[in-house]
């Protein structure tokens, strides 16, 4: 069965690669949504091309669930073929694709970005796209940029790199502090995004007792680090901060999102793109 289809695929049934990379998104995410997003596609036009590849193969691929899709036996039988025609495609690509390795990436890193994120982005690049010239800038700039999701602007794409919580960050030298106190001495950050969505974790409003606003998280961090007072941070600025120790939050949690911002647009820069396939292929 597996060998007569991997022959009917290669050699007699018309497709393209666009519909098995629509199918292996969803048989891996086994969902349409997730599978939609993840390669920025409405929903019904990746039911269309799912369904255009089902009536090619005369072959149910997927079940419909309320939640979720189930995989039929065919599709089982599909996956490893298919990965392997679109893996083959790649290396074709490649073979005379050669822009990528004399292009420039240009990396905007908004405010408020760890160090830890930029390296993780910078070691991808250069282990993804060998011998491309990075050049990295502070701000809202670039070919694409490295970005909360709250920032991303209306008709930029989304790609997560990491989903990271956020933190007490307290005075090292301070007790442990109840976030319900009314006398808790705050540091607020409201101009930044988070700030809304931080207001229920402080207590009663107004909250506590604000000593102090800063006009960005990192700057919060250090008017902890001086002993001013507490903040809500995310962990990433919050740890490594000389004289800053975190709590976790109790109860509900609140975490943002960190990752790639770019234009629709972008993908058609060599560069842009093969950071894409790269952060796409991420374990």
């Amino acid at each position: 069965m597996k060998n007569a289809l991997f022959l009917l695929l290669v050699y007699e049934i018309p497709m393209d690669i666009r519909q098995l990379k629509a199918f292996i998104a969803v048989f891996e995410e086994r969902s349409i949504t997730a599978a939609a997003q993840r390669l920025f596609l409405t929903q019904p036009s990746l039911s269309v091309t799912i369904r255009q590849l089902e009536e090619t193969l005369g072959v149910t691929l997927f079940q419909r669930l309320p939640r979720g899709v189930e995989v039929s036996d065919q599709a089982r039988a599909l996956y490893p073929r298919a990965r392997q025609l679109v893996d083959q495609a790649a290396q074709l690509e490649g073979l005379f694709q050669q822009a990528p390795l004399q292009a420039t990436l240009r990396l905007g890193v908004d405010a408020d970005i760890a160090g830890l994120h930029l390296e993780a982005v910078i070691r991808l690049v250069h282990a993804a796209l060998p011998g491309v010239r990075l050049c990295v800038e502070d701000g809202c700039c670039g070919d694409a940029r490295l970005a909360v999701e709250e920032s991303r602007c209306e008709d930029e794409l989304f790609l997560p790199l990491e989903e990271e919580p956020f933190v007490l960050a307290v005075p090292i030298q301070a007790a442990i502090i109840d976030p319900q106190r009314e006398n808790t001495p705050w540091v607020l950050c409201p101009g930044d995004r988070s700030h809304q969505r931080l207001l229920p974790f402080y207590g009663e409003n107004p909250p506590g007792r604000p000593v102090a606003e800063a006009g960005s998280l990192s700057m919060a961090a250090r008017l902890v680090a001086a002993g001013v007072g507490a903040a809500f941070l995310p962990r990433s600025l919050a740890h490594g901060v000389a004289g800053v120790r975190t709590q976790e939050m109790d109860g509900a949690s609140l975490t943002r999102r960190v990752g790639l911002c770019f234009a629709g647009s972008a993908l058609t820069h060599p560069a842009v793109s093969a950071l894409h396939d790269a952060l796409l292929r991420r374990p």
